[in-house]
């Protein structure tokens, strides 16, 4: 039976589940037509089975130090990742988001290939996709290589049986620029790490096994840039700084002083090569983001979530922390889980931003109205993952979290919401103010 080892970044995802928080992404979208059990059966067979790590499982393997490997599984029995569900009537998404936390509390079957599809029937006059997959597959950019496997785009690109391989390499840097580039991102990170450790807070503390998820209402990608458009700002700026507007919120509101408070979150970054495009796998490293919750205006928390973010694209921390990845990945899970109680004692939450398709797709036949994913929080010290998805022309946040620490998610999300209506009306009665005094000027 052919096997291959998995390579060290994998393996660092694979041995970073905990007791409580496993490093399991969940996937999910609506249709706007009910989706065909045996058409998504079809389907997912032609071209969820065409990447061979959804056809194999992990097997430790090797003395004196087991490793991960994959194991091909032959023959292997789709219906037994492929289940159907039926929410409780009135089939609405408030259902859809008990049954999301009910799956995000269960771990996969580590006999069998790392993933599952929950084919929900009767959601609105549509249908919902559950996809839950652990890390070790893949990072976001990895998925939606798979995403546009199994989406009806045009320029999908072919199964990775039918891809031509890639022979060329790109330009490495040299010996020295690449160590200068290390000791840099590496101080960045002693620093970071020397920093105090996140205050206790409803976001951290002790966990429970249950999960709850919400997700926002979708905000249009053309109200964000109008928003980040006046100082310069990107898209993911606004986004953050609403997600920060909502976060000081919610401490606010469970007793936290949040004037004086610091909220700091695991924010990865995508570090793939080109010649790594369209390969499964992981190639990011993390960096740690100061979220600016103790600002009280919405427009210093822009402006300081702006500075930091274009710090953070500048720091060669992630590479540090790649690097560290690859280490901790080559030796047992005991190293890893050492590892990752430092580094989580630092951070309170995860956050990341993952570009989807930008026009409507198909799955199935069916068209596809939303899409959202959550986003682990792995290891024994984070209590919430946080992710935005962009789709369509419209950005989705979701949340998942420790039922115990946060039992209401939505109430996040509503706020994010809010937040960034309040950031939308002021971007436009700035633009309205100057341009009738542009008008002003010229009559």
């Amino acid at each position: 039976m052919a096997h291959t080892a998995l390579s060290p970044l994998d393996a660092a995802w694979y041995h970073m589940d905990g007791p409580a928080n496993t490093a399991i992404v969940t996937g999910l979208l609506l249709t706007r037509q009910p989706l065909d059990p045996g058409k998504l059966r079809a389907l997912l067979k032609r071209r969820l089975l065409a990447f061979d790590r959804f056809r194999q499982r992990v097997v430790e393997r090797g003395f004196p130090l087991a490793t991960p490997h994959w194991v091909d599984v032959p023959d292997l029995d789709i219906d037994s990742h492929l289940h159907r569900v039926a929410l409780p009537a009135p089939h609405d998404e408030a259902a859809l988001r008990e049954l999301a936390s009910e799956l995000a509390t269960q771990p996969l079957d580590p006999t069998r290939p790392l993933w599952t599809v929950h084919l929900v029937e009767r959601v609105g006059h549509g249908s919902a996709m559950i996809l839950r997959y652990h890390h070790c597959i893949g990072d976001g950019t990895a998925m939606m290589t798979v995403a546009a496997g199994l989406f009806q785009l045009p320029s999908a690109p072919p199964p990775p049986t039918a891809r031509r391989r890639v022979t060329a390499a790109p330009p490495s840097p040299g010996l020295t620029d690449s160590l200068g580039l290390v000791l840099k991102g590496t101080a960045s990170l002693v620093t970071e790490l020397l920093k105090r450790p996140d205050p206790r807070s409803p976001f951290k503390g002790d966990f429970g096994l249950s999960k709850r998820v919400a997700w926002s209402a979708p905000v249009a990608i053309a109200d964000v840039k109008a928003v980040a458009a006046p100082s310069g700002a990107k898209v993911n700026d606004v986004l953050v700084a609403a997600v920060s507007g909502a976060l000081r919120d919610y401490l606010r509101r469970r007793g936290v002083d949040v004037d004086h408070t610091s909220l700091r979150a695991m924010v990865p970054l995508d570090l793939r090569p080109p010649a790594r495009y369209g390969a499964l796998g992981n190639e990011f490293g993390l960096v740690i983001l100061d979220l600016p919750v103790a600002e009280s205006s919405a427009r210093r928390r822009l402006a300081s979530t702006q500075a930091a973010m274009d710090a953070i694209k500048r720091s060669p921390q992630a590479l540090a922390m790649r690097l560290l990845l690859d280490i901790f990945g080559r030796g047992p899970k005991t190293l890893e889980d050492l590892a990752c109680q430092v580094f989580g004692s630092k951070t309170s939450l995860v956050l990341t931003n993952v570009m989807g398709p930008r026009e409507p797709v198909r799955l199935a036949g069916a068209t596809v109205a939303r899409m959202m994913f959550c986003v682990p929080h792995p290891g024994e010290q984070l209590g919430m993952g946080i992710s935005i998805l962009s789709y369509g022309g419209q950005a989705t946040l979701t949340v998942v979290a420790d039922a115990r620490l946060v039992p209401d998610p939505e109430t996040i999300t509503r706020r994010f919401n809010l937040e960034f209506s309040a950031l939308h009306r002021r971007a436009a009665a700035a633009s309205l103010d100057v341009s009738q005094r542009s008008r002003a000027r010229h009559s």
